[in-house]
C-alpha cells in the first residue's frame, strides 16, 4: 500500500514583484507549522516530495519538514507543478519512482483540490471525506492510500484515509 499525501501551499502574501515570489504570512508559517505536527502524528514518514519551484510552496515544504521532524532534502522543486492542471499534476505523480512508498505533493490551488476529487475513490474514511466537501483551503492536507505502481495511478483509484485544514 503507498500513501499520497497532497497539500495546497499555506496562506500568503496578497502582493509581491511576481506571484511566484510571494512569501508566507505569520499565520501561514504557523498553519503550515500545524500541519507538519499533524502529518507527524498521523504516522506519514514521506520518502519523496514534489514541491512547486514558487516561494510560497517552498516556505511550506520547510515549515511542514521541520515541523515533522523530516528530511528537508526529499524534496524536490518542480517549475512544471506551478502552472499545472490537475491532469498534469497526475502526470508528475505517475512519474515518480515506484521505489517511493509515500509521496508528498505540495502544490497550488485549484490544482490540490482537483487532484484529490479526482483521484479520490469515494470508499475512504467518511468524515475525511465529509470535510473535505467543505472546500480546500490553505494549507488543508489529504491524505489518501493506493494499493499499486505510482506509473499505474488512475481517476478514482486512491481512498482518503484523513484531512487536515488550520482551524484558526
Amino acid at each position: 500500500m503507498r500513501t499520497l499525501v497532497i497539500m495546497r501551499h499555506a496562506k500568503a502574501e496578497s502582493s509581491a514583484p511576481s506571484d511566484q515570489e510571494r512569501q508566507l504570512t505569520e499565520s501561514g508559517h504557523a498553519d503550515a507549522v500545524a500541519a507538519g505536527e499533524w502529518l507527524a502524528e498521523q504516522g506519514v514518514q514521506p520518502d519523496y516530495v514534489l514541491v512547486s519551484a514558487a516561494d510560497r510552496t517552498t516556505q511550506t515544504w520547510e515549515d511542514v519538514a521541520v515541523a515533522a521532524e523530516w528530511d528537508l532534502t526529499l524534496a524536490e522543486y518542480d517549475e512544471g507543478l506551478y502552472a499545472a492542471g490537475p491532469s498534469t499534476a497526475l502526470d508528475l505523480v505517475r512519474g515518480i519512482d515506484d521505489g517511493h512508498s509515500t509521496v508528498v505533493v505540495i502544490g497550488h490551488n485549484p490544482t490540490m483540490f482537483s487532484l484529490v476529487q479526482l483521484l479520490d475513490d469515494g470508499e475512504g474514511d467518511v468524515q475525511a471525506g465529509n470535510d473535505l466537501a467543505l472546500g480546500y483551503p490553505t494549507a488543508a492536507v489529504t491524505v489518501l492510500s493506493y494499493d499499486g505502481l505510482w506509473s499505474d495511478l488512475d481517476e478514482a483509484e486512491a481512498s482518503v484515509t484523513a484531512f487536515h485544514v488550520a482551524r484558526a
